[in-house]
């Protein structure tokens, strides 16, 4: 079996392609669709909402089949499910097999994007998973720095329908890095001296998890946070506009989202492993409503790459805590189907958000009342997961 460094290395290289391809990527084609086919904008988004509507719905059959240790099934079949993807979207001379193309991808994100390699490498290592899972979103950070460029590169010397031909291929390649590396034994032994995991009376199922008030909170605590990091996303660029930046001023101030994601990370490896993972989760919910008031108050440069900072920060960060709070607070059993119900309810806000909120902004009088609402919004996601306290053991 591979040695748990070469797994996480391989999965590191896995996660930063399949988010720079199915994830990040699909802003480098709109506009090439909309010269080509003549498509609208609101026509190609509704596709990309569709992806993001399937990987919502998908991620508890997920998370079950990683429980029942098919992980590497999953993850191997996940890469070959976003090659068809790829391929079929290369096809595409109408809408409806974009809209297939995207089902396809959004079934293939489900399987591949984050929650099913670290569900994967916390069943496998029990006493050293969070150290790979912030490796692994360390790397992953940088996959937004090699979509875009890399994206360009092939449309610029291929078209863009080649270049969803070598996205496809990328990803083919991608499958057989999956299957090698997760062969062998499920459960790895432990470290030498390593601390002792939940016991197995501990062990909480979905259907137990789901009693506790607990649960509820932190799948409120998700959806809210996925809902608002959504809205931003979405209308970063026209809200950057209503504070009076032009777009090469925009543009100045985004590209210090991914170094400070990268930089968090970074942080929390070299000095914040052995931090309270609830601890840090308060601290990084914190940032989140203060970066958004930043972005409401401020219109000169300093103050929107404070906003930058602290927003890259804390979406760096959230990756971890989200990703460890599972197994602290529930153990590590049924970690698959637990992440999965509450990631999906997230994921399925997150691909509604953008179409609510350009509703909202009528009544909201412009970009000034969204970003306040979404500070009330930050608040009370921090608020929602003060409350959630670790369940107490059972008898």
């Amino acid at each position: 079996m591979p040695s748990y460094r070469t797994i996480i290395s391989a999965l590191s290289v896995g996660q930063i392609l399949v988010w720079a391809i199915m994830y990040y990527g699909f802003s480098s084609f709109v506009l090439p669709m909309q010269r080509d086919m003549g498509w609208s904008q609101p026509d190609i988004m509704g596709a990309f909402t569709l992806g993001l509507m399937v990987w919502g719905l998908a991620t508890y059959a997920v998370g079950a089949a990683i429980d029942r240790g098919r992980g590497r099934a999953v993850l191997t079949g996940g890469a070959l499910v976003g090659a068809a993807g790829c391929a079929l979207w290369s096809q595409a001379h109408s809408l409806p097999l974009l809209y297939a193309a995207w089902a396809l991808l959004g079934l293939a994100m489900a399987m591949t994007l984050y929650e099913p390699a670290f569900s994967e490498i916390t069943k496998r290592f029990p006493d050293r998973y969070r150290q790979g899972i912030t490796t692994i979103t360390l790397v992953g950070g940088f996959a937004s720095t090699l979509s875009f460029p890399a994206v360009a590169w092939l449309q610029a010397r291929l078209g863009w329908r080649p270049a969803l031909l070598v996205m496809a291929l990328a990803l083919l390649l991608v499958a057989p890095l999956h299957a090698w590396v997760l062969r062998g034994a499920w459960k790895c032994p432990p470290m030498p001296g390593a601390a002792p995991v939940k016991a197995a009376q501990d062990q909480a199922t979905l259907r137990q998890a789901m009693q506790g008030r607990t649960f509820w909170l932190l799948t409120a605590t998700f959806t809210l946070y996925t809902f608002a990091l959504s809205t931003v996303w979405a209308h970063l660029m026209p809200a950057f506009e209503s504070r009076g930046l032009t777009q090469a001023e925009a543009v100045a101030v985004m590209v210090w989202f991914g170094p400070a994601q990268v930089a968090g990370r970074f942080a929390f490896l070299w000095l914040g492993r052995s931090l309270n993972h609830r601890a840090l989760g308060l601290a990084v919910l914190a940032l989140f409503p203060l970066a958004l008031m930043l972005f409401a108050l401020g219109r000169q440069p300093v103050v929107l790459v404070a906003f930058a900072v602290l927003f890259g920060v804390a979406n760096g960060l959230i990756t971890i805590v989200r990703s460890n709070i599972v197994p602290d607070f529930y153990g590590r059993e049924h970690v698959g189907r637990i992440s999965g119900a509450m990631s999906g309810i997230a994921l399925c806000t997150r691909a509604a958000a953008p179409f609510l909120t350009a509703w909202a902004l009528l009544g909201l009088g412009g970009y000034t009342g969204l970003l306040w609402l979404l500070v009330g919004m930050g608040v009370v996601t921090l608020a929602l997961f003060a409350l959630a306290r670790p369940p107490q053991p059972r008898a």
